[in-house]
């Protein structure tokens, strides 16, 4: 308790020394009300604000409760308030003119607070020890989960179709750090990382005078002019429908996880996160067992990667799409199994990532048309049927 009141007060601009008066930066009155408001308060509105690095010009949106947006540097100093950050953490400094220069995304999440006051500034101490510390979570959450919800929704937008240089990279920005602001007054205020953080480069520019200065402008990864319209459906109705999709029980795998992993992920792990969507989306259990699947007319090939091939290319009504998730699954299997590899080219990430982005798109169709699926197996069931047909034909 003491504690958690000794947070509040430095919140509210408490500073005491011993050979200084102790004084608040707001009137005892104000103060006062603010802690027994505190004290009361039962939910916290956080505000989670991600750096979009390597950004240029992305497009500015608002979907439900998220919005890409830019600030300006005094927006940024009234967001997080740096000169009270410095007064608890002298000689740390907020460059908000570096900042304004990035697009952030920005994502708003109402959470209930604990009852203790304690468990609000510091949650680690009211946890249970009894757990298993050293567990691995298979599924863990590399960003907060709203702000995956909401890049989620961000990764179904053909990004790799508006991007100037796609063969170097399809993504139109990058999120290195999440930093998160509550207005809980008893949470623990933390300091945002450097600017330094973010992606920079030299620049220059001929003075008055005529001679070259040297100075340094962010990193920018070109978008086309294609990429507001191509991302412009992204709104308040695209994003209750894709809520509406979650719940469905099609999205009932760790579908997202992948999709985020791929995100934020490099290399080798950002192709097989691409791959793994597809799997994840439209495996089933029982195509591993060879003794329990039903076999399929006319079909040679009974293996699992053969059905969830069939599936996708129902599921995209394109059978090139299987035949090209054949190739893809060759690949992932070949380095997985240790298999001597050459380079993965850079078009076979492009198709990778169009294709589980695709799978996503079509999925959140299915599950918000008219007659959505009740039950994910029998869904599944039906798309190998129509799969296998296509490709006996």
């Amino acid at each position: 308790m003491n504690f958690a009141l000794s947070q509040a007060l430095y919140g509210l601009g408490f500073r005491w020394s011993d050979d200084a008066p102790a004084r608040f930066a707001v009137s005892p009155a104000i103060a006062a009300a603010r802690l027994d408001q505190a004290f009361r308060q039962t939910e916290a509105h956080l505000l989670h604000l991600c750096p979009l690095d390597l950004g240029d010009d992305v497009p500015e949106l608002r979907f439900g409760p998220n919005a890409i947006r830019n600030f300006t540097a005094e927006e940024l100093d009234d967001l997080l308030d740096p000169e009270g950050l410095s007064r608890k953490r002298p000689g740390w400094r907020f460059d908000s003119r570096r900042f304004s220069r990035f697009a952030w995304l920005v994502v708003e999440e109402i959470v209930v607070l604990p009852g203790k006051s304690g468990g609000r500034v510091l949650p680690g101490l009211f946890a249970d020890l009894r757990q298993d510390f050293g567990r691995i979570e298979p599924h863990k959450r590399h960003f907060p989960a709203p702000v995956e919800a909401a890049l989620f929704a961000l990764l179904t937008a053909p990004w790799e179709d508006v991007t100037s240089y796609s063969d170097l990279d399809w993504r139109p920005f990058r999120v290195p750090w999440v930093h998160t602001l509550s207005d809980d007054l008893f949470a623990r205020r933390s300091t945002p990382p450097d600017a330094d953080t973010l992606s920079w480069e030299p620049d220059f520019y001929e003075d008055e005078d005529g001679a070259m200065v040297e100075i340094e402008r962010p990193t920018r990864l070109p978008l086309t002019d294609a990429a507001i319209p191509q991302t412009a459906y992204l709104d308040d109705a695209a994003w209750t429908e894709l809520l509406e999709a979650r719940r469905s029980p099609l999205f009932h795998r760790p579908i997202d996880h992948f999709a985020i992993r791929a995100f934020a992920s490099d290399g080798i792990d950002e192709f097989l996160a691409h791959v793994t969507v597809i799997e994840a989306a439209l495996g089933q259990p029982i195509d591993h067992d060879p003794r329990k699947r039903p076999k399929i007319s006319g079909q040679r090939r009974q293996g699992a990667t053969a059905r969830v091939a069939w599936r996708l290319a129902a599921l995209l009504d394109d059978p090139s799409a299987g035949e090209r998730y054949l190739a893809l699954f060759k690949e992932r299997s070949d380095f997985l199994h240790g298999q001597a590899m050459q380079d993965i080219p850079s078009q076979v990430r492009l198709d990778a990532r169009r294709l589980a982005r695709r799978c996503v798109c079509a999925l959140i169709g299915a599950a918000t048309s008219p007659s959505p699926p009740e039950n994910q197996d029998a869904f599944l069931n039906e798309l190998l049927q129509r799969g296998s047909s296509q490709a006996s034909g």
